[in-house]
């Protein structure tokens, strides 16, 4: 089968990874994919937000399977678009994606469906959100309703911190009309935790758990990122609290959805907070996490085309997904000095070849362009490194091992992933 993968980052270049090494797969391309990719795709001169011109292209390839790694497609309905052509594309509609690209409907959605998250207020007038902060206990979480790269959530300490929150999303529109209107809800506090599942409009099959680095600095501070890296499975989430997210927020989630005349087929990522009072939602992603995908996939035994294939059918529940046991995977991701605001590109990178011939780690590529044989950053998140063990703690030692190896001016990367 031929299968298109559409996104041009870290997620997809896993993606790609992992399809490679399907039976079924005989080709695959990647629009507009990047450099990395190349060995494995053919690369397509498409945008990923060119939606109907992507349509046109798997037409015209006869593609048997499109795979939507970027929640901005995914907002602008390709699924619907494909769909409406007959071709088969693994993903939600743009009615059922709203979960993540709006925060207003999928804070009222969990309200009416009883599905547990943080208390909240909603707000598209500055000073009225400012109003109702300083009546609440700090700190509190204030987020841009529309997509933002992962960067449009900000955790105020201080409502001097809440003011500069707003001004950024409200006044100088940092984000653009994404924060028109936002979100301000309780802090939650306990442990982070995020669950990929697969889903067919009503079955629900979670994927290895995995737990992400926001923030840019160590320690977890800083503004936040897409994700700076990433360890899989979540030391915190056992099996009995696999249950209670399975009974109180995955299955509800999807019955709801469905029940409301979204039927969800795709991948919905669950990010979690375990608190004193059980797990609740912290917030829906419409898709792969990314850099969550670069632990998730390597641990996935499965055969990921047919998974997808299988939700796209509606019959997840007549395949035995099969995630790798007695093993972890720790993902770090190096950036560019200066990310996630501004930074310099073109920095020639060395060392890829160290961590690609290894037996026991992966590089997938992100932010990065090729001159002639040289990689060079075009990039805030440039590469991620993955490395695989018997255990998070040595997974960690061996990412870090493969990281070092990698060189290139001004490389950041966060030194306490997973310790």
């Amino acid at each position: 089968m031929k299968v298109l993968v559409i996104g041009a980052g870290g997620r997809e270049s896993a993606i790609v990874w992992k399809l490679n090494k399907s039976k079924r797969v005989e080709k695959i391309y990647a629009a507009p994919g990047n450099i990395g990719m190349e060995h494995l795709t053919e690369l397509v001169n498409i945008s990923q937000t060119d939606v109907y011109n992507l349509a046109d292209f798997a037409e015209k390839n006869k593609v048997d399977l499109t795979i939507v790694g970027p929640e901005d497609a995914l907002s602008l309905g390709i699924v619907d678009i494909f769909e409406a052509r007959g071709l088969k594309i693994f993903g939600p509609c743009k009615d059922a994606a709203i979960i993540e690209y709006s925060k207003e409907f999928s804070k009222d959605f969990m309200k009416r469906n009883n599905i547990p998250t943080a208390s909240f207020e909603i707000f598209c007038n500055k000073d009225a959100a400012l109003s109702y902060i300083k009546g609440r206990q700090l700190p509190i979480v204030i987020k841009a309703d529309g997509l933002a790269a992962g960067k449009g959530v900000y955790i105020c300490k201080t409502l001097a911190e809440a003011e500069r929150a707003l001004d950024d999303m409200m006044v100088s529109s940092k984000f653009g009309k994404s924060g028109n209107s936002v979100v301000v809800e309780e802090y939650l506090s306990g442990v982070e935790v995020s669950v990929l599942t697969f889903v067919d409009g009503k079955t629900v099959v979670p994927m290895i758990s995995a737990k992400d680095h926001k923030q840019i600095f160590d320690g977890g501070k800083g503004p936040n990122t897409g994700g700076m890296g990433t360890i899989a499975p979540n030391p915190a989430y056992d099996t009995k609290i696999a249950e209670i997210c399975m009974e109180t927020i995955f299955k509800p989630t999807v019955a709801a959805l469905a029940k409301e005349g979204r039927t969800y087929k795709g991948v919905i990522f669950f990010g979690l907070m375990l608190t004193a009072d059980g797990p609740k939602v912290i917030e829906y992603n419409a898709r792969f996490g990314d850099p969550e995908t670069q632990v998730v996939l390597p641990m996935l035994e499965s055969d990921l085309a047919e998974v997808c294939l299988a939700c796209c059918e509606g019959s997840l529940d007549k395949i035995d997904v099969q995630i790798r046991g007695n093993a972890a995977a720790v993902c770090v991701i190096l950036a560019s000095g200066g990310y996630p605001d501004t930074f310099e590109r073109g920095f020639e990178i060395k060392g890829v070849e160290c961590v690609e011939n290894a037996n026991d780690a992966l590089l997938f590529f992100a932010g990065v362009k090729k001159d002639g044989d040289k990689f060079l950053t075009n990039g805030g998140r440039v590469l991620g490194v993955t490395a695989l063990a018997d255990n998070v703690t040595e997974a960690v030692e061996k990412a870090y091992e493969y990281a070092d190896k990698v060189k290139f001016e001004n490389k950041y990367l966060r030194r306490d992933i997973g310790r």
